[in-house]
């Protein structure tokens, strides 16, 4: 499977009860079709998933699966600390018919280099379906090394990273070991360009979630080659990027969603609403983007 371009990390909208707000669900998953992005990852990090029951994690799948069916990769979280209970949701998602699983690194037990390779080649040998590592210490704990990286890389079904460690040097020297088998993704908007330049193959986006026309943009002049163009579309986003992580992701960037009158302003405890000073930078940053 190519992995390149833009792939979403999708939210998950919530009424203000708390459910899941399927129609604006179904709205947002059309959204990002209709700007021709590569991919949706639904049920990252992004998608709140720390705080949905299994139950309702696997029915997102399953139903932005079948919105966006054929229209672009579906790249599913099926990621947990617990190797049994990522290999159960994933073989549920792959009956669902996605095109690739994320799998985060497993997060809080923090294991062992050797651990870590344990986990994704158990879910890489049991379900026959790419696999998009997922790279993240600030929120897992610990860092996946390179030399661990590599090893799994030579897995055919291991075929990409979302490479989130914002160690620029680590993702250099990534890029420049691995095999052509092998993708390198962004996972940090504010690097994604810097990364292609570099040799990666595109940015999982939280920014996409409301400008997937202009992260797509940014993206394709890049891999185009046109490294001018890029670094312009790059800093008329940057001060996006800055505030979207401005506070603990994704409660910036739904604000700013709820702004622009797609979702609802509603998030699950632990998360919620953001500082006024917050929600100040994200307007002021979307003001400039004339929204």
């Amino acid at each position: 499977m190519k992995f390149e371009g833009i792939y979403t990390a999708l939210i998950t909208p919530f009424n203000e009860d708390g459910s899941i707000d399927w129609g604006a669900l179904k709205e947002l998953v059309d959204f990002q079709v209709a700007a021709g992005v590569a991919g949706i990852a639904p049920m990252g990090t992004t998608g709140e998933s720390p705080t949905i029951i299994h139950e309702d994690h696997l029915k997102i799948i399953e139903f932005v699966a079948k919105q966006a069916a054929g229209k672009c990769q579906i790249v599913a979280g099926t990621g947990s600390n617990s190797t049994t209970e990522a290999l159960h949701m994933t073989k549920i998602a792959a009956d669902y018919g996605v095109d690739a699983t994320l799998q985060v690194a497993p997060y809080y037990n923090k294991p062992s280099m050797e651990g870590f390779y344990r986990h994704f080649m158990t879910i890489a040998d049991a379900v026959d379906l790419p696999m998009v590592v997922y790279n993240i210490p600030g929120r897992t704990g610990k860092n996946i090394d390179n030399a661990t990286m590599l090893r799994l890389a030579k897995h055919p079904n291991i075929q990409a990273v979302k490479e989130a460690s914002g160690d620029v040097n680590q993702m250099m020297n990534l890029i420049a070991a691995k095999p052509d088998t092998f993708t390198v993704l962004s996972g940090d908007d504010n690097l994604g360009y810097l990364l292609i330049a570099m040799g990666g193959k595109g940015i999982v986006s939280v920014a996409s979630n409301l400008y997937p026309k202009e992260m797509n943009a940014l993206c394709n002049a890049a891999l185009a080659g046109k490294m001018e163009e890029a670094k312009a579309l790059h800093y008329k986003m940057l001060p996006f990027f800055r505030a979207e992580f401005a506070d603990t992701n994704p409660v910036p960037i739904k604000y700013a969603m709820a702004k622009a009158g797609m979702i609802k302003e509603a998030y699950r405890l632990p998360l919620c609403e953001t500082s006024a000073a917050v929600k100040a930078q994200v307007d002021a940053a979307m003001a400039k983007l004339g929204m």
